[in-house]
């Protein structure tokens, strides 16, 4: 069985880390990691089948695009990779901001964002 390619973007390297090893885990998936959106968009030549992206991208970066940015250019470029988009923002307008522009689900960034991962996975493959 071929691995799903997941790419986890986020500019806090400490948990894009932390969550690539967790999935890594899985001997299913192969993990990319990138701290910036612009990295994600430069290697969509490896045709990941998801894509975990946080919505504040540039929080570190500050003139790095946003989640956000980054899957509109993504839905652009007519790649079709399922997007989990993933923020500490627990508004449902941000939320549904998020899938009405292309993303498949929302995740909260807390203590039970890597369980909610896990789940949605088994759903998507």
């Amino acid at each position: 069985m071929k691995q799903k390619l997941i790419f986890v973007v986020d500019d806090n390297i400490m948990f894009a880390e932390m969550l690539s090893d967790h999935l890594k885990r899985n001997p299913a998936y192969e993990v990319m990691a990138f701290g910036t959106g612009e990295e994600c968009l430069e290697n969509l030549y490896h045709e990941p089948d998801l894509i975990i992206l946080d919505y504040y991208l540039n929080d570190v970066y500050k003139d790095a695009a946003n989640g956000l940015e980054i899957l509109e250019e993504i839905r652009n470029k007519k790649l079709d990779p399922k997007v989990i988009m993933l923020s500490s923002q627990e508004r449902y307008a941000v939320a549904a901001k998020t899938i009405s522009k292309g993303a498949r689900h929302y995740v909260i960034k807390n203590d039970q964002a890597f369980e909610n991962i896990a789940k949605i996975l088994k759903d998507i493959f």
